[in-house]
């Protein structure tokens, strides 16, 4: 029998951002919506040049709105459900950025190892991740059946359109959080505004500061060895910041635990004891990719890998009934960073 289950530890979450009490002239505007099925909210350091904050918030709405027509796949006319609705052998001219996150995504997945991947819709729908149905254990013939219509080997992008060998289902919702904070972030500037916090779906970058001279922080959410709660406060400068777990949407099947997250190599859910990563990136949608290749690779793999490319990041080890968290030496320099 199948059955789901909710992990009762918020493990290495980002926590709200932390704007501190302060008295000063310089006004902290906010802003909110709803973007990609879940919220987005900004804060920024106003001026007397600033766009008041109505105007923001409509200019941000209607740049988060042209990216969903195009990307989401929950709009049956969108050019990203057309363009999965389409046969194999197809190519279909795409938006900008569209094309930006594919070769974004191409990168991660030749560095990574085969790591991320954007093609994995037909697995998580054999799987029961789609919440249409009932959670699912294949067997071997099922699973060599939907691989065949996954894979970044077949996705190209050709003078202006992606093309796909196969038929494939394309879902960018892994990185186009991360990517559109990038977004804002620039539409911000154009606006004149430097000293900002950006939060998308739970992808977020900060730069600048306060009022008050103090950089934005952020708390997340720490489970030490004994399973209690530490949080670690960091300071934002130029950085974005992304959590990948396998804590919040899983399912049990006799005694084994299966993550919605996947081995793009094996088509299977990840086994390993990586609960949490959280990196840190001048580039949201570089943080949101990465945090998902390290959870993949899991706590050997992903450390080594982290090493390798000096990441700040943050693990999260299960360790018998509790959890270990390792840092990296960039994330403990970014931890110790005076304000």
């Amino acid at each position: 029998m199948l059955s789901r289950l909710v992990w009762p530890v918020s493990v290495a979450a980002l926590a709200a951002a932390l704007t501190g009490c302060f008295n000063s002239a310089e006004p902290v505007s906010e802003i909110y919506g709803s973007t990609m099925g879940s919220t987005y909210s900004i804060k920024w350091v106003g001026s007397e040049q600033s766009p008041a904050a109505t105007e923001v918030k409509a200019s941000v709405d209607q740049l988060l709105e042209t990216f969903e027509e195009a990307a989401s796949t929950w709009r049956p006319n969108s050019e990203m459900s057309r363009f999965n609705a389409a046969p194999a052998g197809t190519c279909q001219a795409m938006p900008q950025s569209i094309l930006e996150i594919v070769e974004l995504a191409q990168q991660l997945h030749r560095d990574g190892d085969g790591s991320f991947d954007l093609t994995l819709d037909p697995l998580l729908a054999l799987w029961g991740f789609h919440g249409d149905g009932g959670q699912n254990v294949p067997d071997d013939q099922q699973l060599a059946a939907a691989m065949a219509h996954t894979g970044h080997q077949y996705l190209h992008i050709r003078d202006g359109q992606l093309c796909k060998d196969v038929a494939l289902q394309l879902d960018i919702s892994g990185i186009a959080a991360g990517y559109m904070v990038d977004e804002v972030v620039e539409h911000l500037a154009s606006m004149g505004i430097q000293d900002y916090m950006v939060e998308l779906t739970g992808e977020l970058k900060a730069d600048g500061h306060k009022p008050g001279g103090r950089p934005w922080r952020i708390a997340v959410e720490e489970p030490r060895d004994d399973s209690r709660i530490a949080q670690l406060i960091l300071p934002l400068r130029g950085l974005g910041v992304s959590t990948s777990g396998d804590y919040r949407n899983y399912f049990e099947h006799e005694g084994q635990r299966y993550s919605h997250t996947f081995d793009p190599v094996t088509g299977r859910p990840v086994m390993h004891d990586l609960a949490a990563v959280t990196v840190l990136h001048p580039s949201a949608a570089w943080a949101d990719g990465l945090s998902t290749v390290l959870l993949v690779k899991g706590s050997k793999l992903g450390w080594e890998y982290a090493i390798e490319h000096e990441l700040p990041a943050l693990f999260v080890i299960r360790q018998g009934d509790g959890f270990v968290s390792r840092s990296t030496p960039q994330f403990i320099a970014l931890q110790q960073s005076k304000e």
